[in-house]
Formats: C-alpha cells, structure tokens, sequence
C-alpha cells in the first residue's frame, strides 16, 4: 500500500523558507487607523458647526417671524413689515450660505492636509520596506554565494 503524503508538513517548511515580515502590515493599519481618526475629527468638527449655523439661522428666523406675527395700526404697516421680513430673511440666508461655504471649504483644505501627509507617510514608508527587502535579498544572495 502506497503511503500518502504528509502536506502540512510541507507546507509548513514551504512557507517556513519564505519568512513574512508583519510589521509592515501592522504599521499600515495603525497608519490607516490613525487617518481615519483624523478625518472622522474633521467630518465631525463640520457636522458641529454646521449644526450651529443651522441653528443660529433657525433663531433669527423665528425672533423675525414672531415681530411680523404681531398686529398692526394700519393695513399698510402689514405690507411693510412683510417687506422688512422678506429683505432681512434674504440677507440672513446670504450670510448663512457664506458661513456654509467657508466651513466646507475648511473641511477640503483639512482633508486635503491630512491626505497629503497620509501620503508622504505611505511613501517614506513603502522605501523604507523596499530598502530593507533590497538588504535581505542581497544578504541573502551572498550567503548563498558564499557557499
């Protein structure tokens, strides 16, 4: 009867002479976590301010419509205070929509900081483990030339 071959145990020397360097992959993921953490802070840090100007606009908004609720001497002091209302809710959503386009403009220019930085990182990192397979390789090679 003809003996079947045990393959773990060749599996085992197979990957046994390809040795794996985790670091690396530990390194990218605690990079990569770190990236995300900073980006959450400023998604986060916009969604607050943004809930601010809402808000904000939501009170001047409301204080105004309570001074064009109350009642009026005259017919033509309501057409007055509806103008007033209409003008001052035109400038209030001009100043809003500013707010609006100056907070998401600092989110793209954080954003894009923390990218640019994730990326010199990835790319200091990636020639350090090139370097570093580049010396074992040579290491390598001349040990087995060696012999």
């Amino acid at each position: 009867m003809a003996n079947t071959q045990d393959f773990t145990a060749m599996m085992k020397d197979a990957m046994g002479a390809f040795p794996v360097d985790t670091s690396a992959m530990e390194g990218a993921f605690k990079s990569t976590a770190t990236l995300n953490e900073k980006l959450s802070g400023v998604a986060l840090e916009a969604a607050g301010k943004s809930s601010e100007i809402s808000n904000a606009w939501t009170k001047d908004t409301l204080t105004k419509l309570a001074e064009l609720s109350k009642a009026k001497a005259e017919p033509a002091d309501y057409a007055k205070a509806l103008t007033d209302f209409a003008s001052a809710a035109a400038e209030v959503a001009a100043e809003n929509m500013s707010a609006y386009a100056e907070l998401a403009k600092k989110v793209q220019m954080d954003t894009v900081e923390l990218l640019m930085a994730a990326g010199k990182d990835i790319t200091e990192d990636a020639s350090k483990a090139v370097k570093k397979a580049t010396d074992e390789v040579t290491s390598a090679a001349k040990k087995a030339a060696a012999k």
